[in-house]
């Protein structure tokens, strides 16, 4: 529920926004469904999504040579849910799933950057818009990034409200969705969310163990857990990792993991299927063992100055929380070792977080500051759409670093002495 006042409001104010909404859903579903329901059928991942369901169905094995699917038994089984009802159905629900997501990820991002102020009637429509590519993204190639920012959201939400169990749940369902939101653990140990990190790792376990069970018998779902973790989590070399050695050290990777490697050793960033000479851009060459190294050490910094720049306990408030999470997303986001654009859809809560305090805040030079590094960071994402040389650099990365920055101000602004405290999630 908004918890700022709606009660003499515009029709404007009222209606603008779902009524964008709805038209923007509209236009982004057609890009599945157009072709799915009137044309050839539609490419990119859906018809894997099908394929794979299939597999479920029909009891056939999910691995094999060329490890077609990246994901983990439990998500293969949920899709085998949308592909019983035919391939259209399945681009059909999958998409009703998306916009779901997106009208889910809306609404916690609005609840859980704690803006009290009133704020003007474009003030939400704002980080859709300057997200709406990423989002576009997520349409039409099929992926589950929105549905698993919706899912992480949520569970930040119940942690608000005191139910931790039920956060951990959604945290797990991520995570054995698509393994990368594993990386909130050492966030919810630093905050000592022993309940809803128990939950996370029981419901985890659930879900990659039993719940496949009784659908694919429990050896045969031990054993392909093994191999996926075999060949998703420990296939590492200086050649290939996640089993896509033509993609996952190419320009459109843009991980904290990768960069660093690009950066401190010669990563040749044009393989996906090209016969081109290679190209480098390494500043320095510390070989494999020495990018990993320069990585781990890059790692650990940024995460203990996530530690020592969040408030005390005693100082936390509403506002510096969600600046907290928001930073938290970013941080899970590059995290991963693979973050391709449409990764960037979970960027919508932080840049929610950023344009609500730009819009309520009443000193003008945090509102001009903030409004600048906005468009400074969406200005680096729109240089490097028909730039490879950029995006090998990691302009996404270094746009996010710079949401990050901002987010840090506004924490620190908005954390409270002892005295001026508020309720927090903790």
């Amino acid at each position: 529920m908004d918890n700022r006042s709606r009660t003499k409001e515009p029709a404007i104010a009222r209606y603008a926004g779902p009524c964008l909404f709805a038209i923007a859903s509209l236009v982004l579903a057609a890009f599945p469904l157009v072709p799915q329901l009137f044309g050839p059928g539609k490419g990119k991942d859906y018809p894997l999504w099908f394929e794979v369901g299939q597999w479920v169905l029909q009891g056939r094995e999910l691995y094999d040579e060329q490890f077609r699917f990246l994901y983990t038994p439990f998500a293969a089984l949920i899709l085998a849910g949308f592909s019983y009802f035919g391939q259209t159905g399945t681009v059909v629900l999958l998409t009703i799933v998306n916009i779901s997501s997106w009208f889910i990820t809306i609404k916690t991002s609005d609840r859980l950057a704690a803006e009290i102020r009133p704020l003007p009637w474009w003030a939400p429509i704002i980080p859709s818009s300057l997200s709406i590519f990423f989002v576009y993204d997520i349409f039409l190639l099929g992926q589950p990034n929105l549905m698993l920012l919706a899912l992480m959201l949520c569970g930040f939400c119940l942690l608000q409200v005191g139910r931790p169990s039920l956060a951990g749940a959604l945290f797990a369902t991520a995570t054995a969705i698509k393994a990368f939101p594993i990386t909130i653990v050492p966030y919810l140990v630093f905050r000592r969310y022993w309940c809803a990190l128990a939950s996370m790792i029981a419901f985890t376990l659930v879900f990659l163990l039993l719940v496949p069970a009784p659908f694919r018998g429990f050896h045969r779902n031990v054993e392909e857990l093994q191999v996926w973790f075999q060949g998703m989590i420990l296939s590492r070399d200086e050649n290939n990792f996640s089993r896509r050695p033509e993609r996952n050290w190419g320009w459109k990777n843009q991980s904290l993991y990768v960069i660093t490697h690009r950066l401190t050793r010669p990563v040749h960033y044009r393989t996906e299927g090209s016969d081109e000479e290679p190209v480098f851009i390494n500043l320095i060459d510390l070989g494999y063992k020495g990018a990993d190294f320069v990585y781990f050490c890059v790692a650990t910094i940024i995460g203990l100055s996530f530690i020592w720049l969040t408030p005390a306990r005693r100082h936390r408030t509403l506002r510096s929380d969600a600046a907290e999470l928001a930073i938290l997303i970013c941080l899970v986001l590059i995290g991963s070792p693979v973050t391709y654009s449409y990764y960037f859809v979970w960027l919508l809560f932080p840049l929610t977080v950023l344009v609500y305090r730009a819009v309520s805040t009443t000193e003008r030079n945090v509102r001009r500051r903030t409004w600048t590094l906005i468009g400074a960071a969406m200005t680096l994402f729109a240089v490097g759409v028909n730039s490879h040389y950029l995006q090998v650099a990691g302009n996404s990365l270094w746009a996010t670093a710079l949401i990050v920055v901002g987010l840090v101000w506004h924490m620190r602004l908005d954390s409270s002495p002892p005295s001026e405290a508020k309720p927090n999630i903790g």
